[in-house]
């Protein structure tokens, strides 16, 4: 799970007085109201569509019962528990679907059980209703309801059924099945959408978290950003950074965050480009049973990044070798951007969006064209080309060798 800093203030316990529809209105109002002022994602017209089917919308959360899901989860049975870390545990569940007009209609749920016994506890409770309750995106994973009663503090997921990249990446035994160069890619495409997205309002917000571990697999691979506990609304338009409590988890926070507390929202690009190592190599972020000088994987691993022969040496084994070697180093050139010490000179997450997906074109196989359409061109062999695009056309005796440029994020 990562090592974190940031610990609870375990004397504090929450005061749940009141009602809580008002507590979940004045997060959501609050987070919303930051957001939406000065942004393209004004909720003032309604639930406006962007690119990749994003919306900003207003909360439409159902508020939960504690009885009903300790029914949902068998009373918090052990067998039902999918994971846990700082924050608490999340279980599986199943919740009566309301108004299908028949019963036994149930659907999965992940339902998260957070420590309500520290003020850390209640922040990053409306700190996740605040923000997921607001946001919606496919690469964001969808919060349904809430619970706060008897000093119980719970939230309810849409279920994703491949669990976490941790996993998958990281996990041995028979129920693990490695994941193939082409699910990679997806997977990191889709965590950079769902970042690129955050970032891209003029008051962005920070995920301050990104890992392997917040990264959820749907059944088709499909990758949302989940635990939304530490993200921050981004510094106003006078300011470059926030300065705030270092908090997040070794070996994927930032440098500049972790010397002077300073928080940018390439901060959050430093962490993708660590997962990116984390996806190519298949080694964890930090692990301490590593030999000496290997504990940390950027440090050690960053001199193998910038050659492909070098490459090839550190790529995750379980690949077996079945990856694409020029789209590995892509990849492997792209995390070296992310990762530069100073965040100014990181791209930003929509260049490094458009970056994996020219990657992934170029990958794809090109159809054969019809012998008429072949005919015409070589006739049209002595004109020139001009090359507006990444992807460059040479001729070699009148057959057409596609090569590959990513572009140069700035």
């Amino acid at each position: 799970m990562g090592i974190c800093w940031g610990s609870p203030d375990d004397n504090h316990t929450p005061n749940t007085t009141g009602h809580l529809s008002s507590v979940v209105s004045q997060a959501t109002a609050s987070t919303v109201s930051n957001i939406s002022k000065n942004s393209q994602f004004s909720a003032a017209s309604g639930d406006e569509a962007f690119p990749h089917g994003q919306n900003f919308l207003s909360p439409n959360l159902r508020e939960h019962s504690l009885a009903e899901l300790r029914a949902a989860t068998k009373n918090f049975r052990a067998d039902a528990l999918l994971g846990e870390g700082g924050f608490g545990k999340v279980y599986k569940g199943w919740l009566e679907e309301k108004g299908h007009g028949r019963k036994g209609t149930s659907m999965v749920i992940a339902v998260k059980k957070l420590k309500s016994d520290s003020l850390q506890g209640i922040e990053e409770w409306q700190s996740e209703v605040g923000f997921l309750g607001s946001l919606s995106h496919p690469n964001l994973v969808k919060l349904l309801g809430y619970c706060w009663e008897d000093h119980e503090l719970l939230l309810t997921y849409e279920f994703m059924q491949k669990g976490s990249l941790e996993n998958h990446l990281f996990g041995r035994g028979s129920a693990v099945t490695p994941l193939e160069w082409d699910t990679r890619l997806k997977i990191a495409i889709g965590a950079a959408r769902g970042l690129a997205f955050l970032h891209a309002s003029d008051n962005q917000v920070i995920y301050r978290d990104f890992k392997a571990s917040n990264i959820l697999l749907d059944g088709s691979y499909t990758a949302k950003l989940s635990d939304f506990g530490l993200a921050k609304l981004g510094p106003s338009e006078s300011k470059s950074h926030l300065t705030t409590r270092v908090m997040g988890t070794h070996g994927y926070a930032a440098p500049e965050y972790i010397t002077t507390g300073h928080l940018y929202v390439k901060s959050d690009v430093y962490g993708f480009g660590v997962v990116l190592i984390e996806i190519l190599t298949g080694l964890r972020a930090l692990d301490e049973n590593r030999p000496t000088g290997q504990e940390n994987l950027v440090d050690w691993i960053k001199p193998y990044l910038s050659e492909r022969r070098k490459l090839k040496n550190v790529m995750d084994f379980r690949l077996e070798g079945k990856y694409p070697s020029r789209s590995a180093f892509q990849v492997a050139q792209l995390a070296l951007q992310c990762i530069e010490k100073e965040q100014k000179n990181r791209p930003p997450m929509k260049d490094v969006v458009e970056t994996l997906e020219q990657i992934e074109t170029n990958e794809k196989p090109i159809e054969p064209r019809p012998r008429a359409s072949r005919l015409a061109s070589n006739r049209n062999a002595h004109q020139p080309l001009h090359h507006n695009s990444p992807i460059h056309v040479k001729q070699y005796g009148g057959i057409h060798a596609y090569q590959t440029t990513p572009p140069r994020l700035r």
